[in-house]
């Protein structure tokens, strides 16, 4: 069945109620949603135990926000045209929040199953408790924040990529304390955490239920959902557990740029400074957990961060970015991630040091010119990946190019390709401003950010 049909049959998304308990040091966290004549869906979050009494009415309300991040996961395999909210109190302000996350988080889904959803009519989402939200509650700031219990240390959020190593490092130069956070532990997260002196990271399991697995297989919709919201919403509950008074995220100002061009679609639409703002700013009106939420690389490009990342020898042979790979760890060395990780690190690394990262030469393949041409702008549609700014693409193969060319290297064949192209001409006779570039949108902390000038812009 299509969009239509499906909405039409399964008309109405349930998110029932969700339970919190602790067992063996262990806080377990279940939620309940339901699509009537379809199924149940029971998926868990479990942290480890820090002695936080978990049964007041603020630590409910993270819970509870938690919970509408996850369920898009689950209304997207149907997209029921209304969602029933049973599980607590949404305001009419906070209802539009969240269909707005829903939307901008969706555009990719939306976009490759060729569904022309509107903002008006994609969702119509009701709260059981629209009319009020208890007062009491509502202004209950947290326990800790009141106590002054908020310890000045940094929750680092790591994906094994090279933007958290970038994050973890830059962190160390404020001698702030800091830990890492890790959602599901892979060995990149593991060691890239490890590599960076934190061998105890704080861990939350994500367990999807097993229906929502099944339902995919058997045709129902399926595509990318907005997973960093859940990061967001996951890490304050890690943070507040632990009593850290920041999570530090690592995205950057190039997850502004829509994936498609000429339009609002964006595969990091979670990962944009615009959803960073409005998270911030809708934690501290309706949760008011006392957790201050940033992205510390939020004024760089990804040119800057593989210009910083290739000076942490340490971490080249173990971090992994690669999306295809990740359950196996590994880099599976023909998708557009690797492609871009290659491109993206050529002007600072030589092509045979990312060529053994990689484990091949993706830059020297042929095969990979249709990845080649969508990340460099010569299609409309940049991968639907985690990928740079079209504009940064380009300056770093100049860049290479000409580091390669002063030092009599042969270029590899997608080069030489690049080298024929309008593109090429056009941004060898630009200058590059990369090196000093600053976005100024962002939510640094002083502290952080007189370490980000100091460090990266040489202030």
């Amino acid at each position: 069945m299509n969009y239509e049909e499906l909405r039409e049959k399964y008309s109405e998304f349930i998110y029932k109620s969700y339970s919190v308990d602790v067992t063996k040091d262990m806080i377990n966290i279940k939620f309940y949603f339901e699509i009537p004549g379809l199924g149940k869906f029971e998926p868990a979050w479990s942290f480890g135990d820090n002695g936080l009494d978990v049964y007041t009415p603020l630590f409910s309300r993270i819970v509870f926000n938690l919970g509408m991040a996850e369920l898009v996961s689950y209304w997207k395999i149907a997209c029921p045209k209304k969602v029933t909210v049973k599980a607590g109190a949404l305001t009419k302000e906070q209802i539009e929040w969240w269909k707005d996350l829903y939307f901008n988080g969706l555009g990719e889904f939306f976009y490759t199953n060729k569904i022309n959803a509107s903002y008006e009519d994609f969702m119509e989402i009701e709260s059981d408790f629209l009319k009020g939200v208890n007062e009491e509650e509502s202004e209950e700031v947290s326990e800790r924040q009141k106590a002054g219990e908020y310890n000045e240390t940094a929750l680092i959020a790591v994906g094994g990529g090279k933007d958290s190593v970038v994050s973890m490092e830059l962190t160390k130069k404020t001698g702030m304390k800091a830990n890492t956070y890790i959602i599901n532990p892979r060995g990149a997260t593991i060691n890239t955490s490890a590599a960076g002196g934190y061998e105890k990271p704080v861990v939350a399991k994500r367990t999807l239920d097993p229906l929502m697995l099944e339902l995919n297989k058997q045709g129902f919709l399926n595509g990318h959902t907005p997973f960093s919201a859940i990061v967001s919403f996951s890490s304050i509950i890690a943070a507040h557990i632990n009593g850290f008074r920041y999570v530090v995220l690592s995205n950057e100002s190039s997850a502004n740029e829509s994936t498609v061009k000429g339009s609002s679609v964006n595969h990091q639409y979670s990962k944009s400074f615009r959803y960073e703002k409005a998270f911030v700013d809708y934690e501290k009106t309706y949760i008011k957990s006392g957790v201050h939420y940033f992205s510390f690389l939020r004024p760089l490009s990804e040119y800057q961060i593989a210009m910083q990342f290739a000076r942490y020898p340490k971490y080249h042979k173990i971090f992994r970015s690669c999306n295809v790979g990740s359950k196996e760890d590994v880099w599976c060395g023909h998708c557009a991630k690797c492609l871009f990780v290659s491109v993206i690190l050529s002007p600072f690394l030589k092509n045979s040091e990312i060529a053994d990262i990689i484990g091949n030469n993706m830059l020297d393949n042929p095969q990979n010119i249709d990845l080649f041409r969508a990340l460099i702008g010569e299609v409309d549609e940049k991968p639907f990946e985690c990928v740079g700014s079209r504009d940064e693409i380009n300056t770093a193969l100049v860049v290479a190019m000409g580091n390669m060319e002063s030092e009599g290297e042969k270029l590899p064949k997608l080069l030489e390709y690049y080298k024929t192209t309008e593109l090429y001409r056009e941004y060898k006779g630009k200058k590059n401003n990369y090196p000093k570039f600053y976005d100024k949108e962002n939510l640094l902390p002083p502290s952080f950010e007189k370490i980000m000038k100091e460090t990266v812009m040489g202030d």
